[in-house]
């Protein structure tokens, strides 16, 4: 087995505290062309906004941007934006890596190249795989950069991965965490199972995918009894594309969140409450009325009315809105107004999108 590649210390350590990653979306113009501007505009705000990282080239990126010609583009636009902004703190590229063996190793490459901390390794497509090929394929992508899981849900492309998989997974050299997105419950259990019996289950950070339950996930500590003694993991942070907007609420929560559990003091009802009713803004801007075909338009729809993007374009002309969408979206903004970001962008958008623009991160 290869020894596998490590984050650099304050990246893992950043990834085990727990922080808030966005998934990055893609933006386009009228003639669904990159929009350079408005995408660098897009990582200007998650930096502002406090998150810890991004996830660039992944299911919210939209997949067929390998197509398309403009992996390499956005990510290195992404990676330039970072690197500009000079943070003071650590902060976690994660790159999306897909496709058969030989793709994700060209792409492990390009990713580790322009400086990404971690490839998020995705099993989409790949239905005819075993779950050993799968391991294997991991081990060879983990030779080239340290390894972010993907749990993804069988609705957009993902597949069942079992107990023991993940077990196998977790022990490889140079997986560094676990994103868990089957949106199941069953399924997530048995990921966080399988990596507290794991030999390497201490280098593992789990992080939740699942933008259904957000609140839950990361309020939970998890307990399984393993070899006769109680072994406990929480799910760190999360990875997701609900947090690609609304994303400055989505930190100053997550903070309440994580100190809440890390100091193990007592649930406020209020955050169950909260937990309902980003559950139900997830169900509108993810589209799962209609298993979830409109889910990257609708999250472009609100990152056009925030000024952010110009449309709600993709690559493909088909992935639109679904019928009574949009109704949903105004029906979410009208009910949970305290969600939302709107006013924090309408403060900064006009240096976000400014070419000159040389934000710190700080959202001040």
């Amino acid at each position: 087995m290869n020894s596998g590649k490590e984050c650099r210390p304050e990246i893992k350590d950043a990834l085990h505290e727990g922080v808030v990653i966005p998934a990055h979306p893609l933006a386009l113009n009228r003639s669904r062309q990159l929009d350079e501007q408005r995408q660098r505009a897009l990582t200007r705000y998650y930096m502002a906004a406090g998150a810890g990282g991004i996830a660039v080239a992944v299911h919210t990126t939209q997949f067929e941007i390998r197509e398309h010609h403009l992996l390499e583009p956005v990510l290195r636009l992404a990676a330039e934006e970072v690197e500009h902004a000079g943070l003071n703190r650590p902060f976690i590229k994660v790159a999306g890596i897909c496709g058969p063996d030989d793709q994700a190793l060209r792409e492990a490459e390009l990713a580790a190249g322009l400086g990404y901390d971690l490839g998020l390794l995705s099993v989409n497509g790949l239905q005819e795989l075993s779950e050993e090929k799968l391991i294997q394929r991991a081990e060879k992508v983990a030779e080239i950069i340290p390894v972010f899981g993907f749990y993804l849900q069988p609705s957009v492309g993902g597949r069942y991965l079992s107990f023991d998989f993940w077990k196998a997974f977790a022990d490889i050299p140079g997986v560094m965490a676990i994103k868990i997105a089957p949106f199941n419950r069953y399924q997530t259990l048995d990921v966080v199972r399988a990596v507290c019996h794991a030999k390497r289950c201490e280098e593992i950070a789990l992080y939740t995918g699942n933008d259904d339950n957000i609140v839950a996930d990361l309020l939970t500590t998890y307990r399984f009894r393993v070899n006769g003694k109680w072994t406990e993991k929480k799910i760190a942070g999360g990875l997701l594309g609900h947090w690609a907007i609304w994303t400055k609420k989505a930190v100053e929560l997550f903070e309440e969140i994580k100190s809440i559990r890390d100091n193990r003091q007592p649930i406020p009802p209020r955050l169950l409450e909260l937990a309902v009713q980003i559950t139900d803004c997830n169900a509108a801007f993810f589209d799962s009325a209609n298993r979830f075909a409109g889910c990257i338009a609708g999250i472009h729809e609100v990152l056009r009315r925030q000024g952010l993007l110009e449309g709600r374009w993709c690559l493909n002309p088909d992935e639109v809105l679904s019928p009574g969408q949009l109704e949903e979206i105004d029906r979410v903004y009208r009910e949970y107004p305290h969600l939302n970001d709107d006013a924090f962008i309408a403060r900064h958008k006009e240096q976000w999108l400014s070419p000159r623009s040389r934000n710190n991160g700080s959202g001040a």
